[in-house]
């Protein structure tokens, strides 16, 4: 069709004639114009070198139909742009749906196999042609492990005006203090967001949050907005994202949602995220371990973290976990 991979008469070529009849004042140069550059026959030397300057000055837009899951939206690139150019094309187009940590490959759509085939290595691009970009991602039943190298940790709405209807509100600020004491220890990155600040308040003066990455304000319940998305994507290798805060069956819900579905691993901190209700945040609980997302606790994470007695901060975490966490509810619900 119009996208395929074939043409007539590629850009290239259609690109070198004309250049041709720009050298010679209009008139054809005295043989065709070759595939691999310009056919400078009969020209002065001058003229040669005023049509190279041009075609190096102006590049000409090649039309290029990008393809992204069930969206395809057609754009144009530079005669010749390669990978990376193609890369960052794509992300200007989906960047909102491709996401900021997931693998993939590129391909083209070939008229002689009837199907795409993967990008060579050097591509460029010469004529108009179909691409699209394909998640590497198979799904799979998560081990669950944690890397600190790999991780971050979420703070959720954990906000003065919440204090009074959150159920065991100082048991879920106490834990949050040890993790958010743990991240700093193990030099985990922190984002924490607060859910519309000028009626709800900042974060409670317990939470230290001076040393976050990013404390954001948000009217959107998910903490996965913008400025959140900007920030992941500046912090390489993430697989991992340790998620507290309240309300479990509001905000933290559809953020842990949001996050898997960008390819990440979430683990919520069930003693450290409360909801006003017992009921919403025990299935909220449910609901979440049953798509895939781990339901944890805070000694588990932290622990699993380190891996190792011999770790140079194991003293310090163990002095963190040596009185045991507030069960904040969760037996009676067992």
């Amino acid at each position: 069709g119009e996208w395929g991979n074939g043409s007539a008469w590629p850009h290239s070529l259609r690109r070198e004639a004309l250049l041709s009849l720009v050298a010679t004042g209009g008139e054809a140069p005295s043989r065709a114009p070759g595939p691999r550059g310009l056919n400078l026959t009969g020209f002065g030397e001058g003229k040669a070198e005023a049509a190279q300057l041009k075609m190096a000055e102006a590049p000409v837009p090649v039309p290029v139909l990008l393809c992204f899951a069930s969206f395809c939206r057609p754009c144009a690139v530079p005669l010749g742009a390669g990978h990376e150019v193609l890369v960052q094309k794509f992300l200007a187009l989906y960047g909102g749906l491709i996401g900021a940590h997931r693998k993939f490959v590129m391909q083209q759509y070939s008229a002689e196999w009837g199907d795409y085939i993967d990008l060579p290595k050097g591509f460029a691009v010469s004529e108009r042609c179909k691409l699209r970009l394909v998640s590497l991602q198979v799904p799979i039943t998560s081990l669950g492990n944690l890397v600190a190298s790999s991780t971050v940790f979420f703070c959720c709405d954990m906000q003065e005006r919440f204090r009074p209807a959150i159920k065991y509100f100082g048991d879920i600020i106490s834990v949050g203090q040890r993790l958010l004491q743990g991240a700093d220890i193990l030099g985990i990155r922190v984002i924490v967001t607060e859910q519309y600040p000028k009626g709800l308040g900042s974060t409670v003066a317990e939470i230290d949050v001076t040393s976050a990455k990013l404390v954001v304000p948000k009217t959107k319940f998910s903490m996965v907005v913008p400025e959140v998305e900007a920030a992941l994507s500046e912090i390489p290798g993430i697989q991992s994202v340790v998620l507290f805060g309240v309300e479990t069956h509001v905000c933290v819900q559809q953020t842990a949602l949001d996050l898997i579905g960008r390819g990440l691993e979430v683990h919520i901190v069930a003693d450290a995220t409360s909801s006003r209700s017992m009921m919403d945040r025990m299935f909220a609980l449910e609901r979440l371990a049953r798509t895939g997302i781990i339901v944890t606790t805070s000694e588990a994470v932290l622990l699993q973290l380190i891996g190792d007695k011999e770790h140079p901060h194991f003293k310090e975490i163990q002095n963190l976990i040596k009185a045991s966490a507030p069960e904040s509810g969760l037996l009676s619900k067992v």
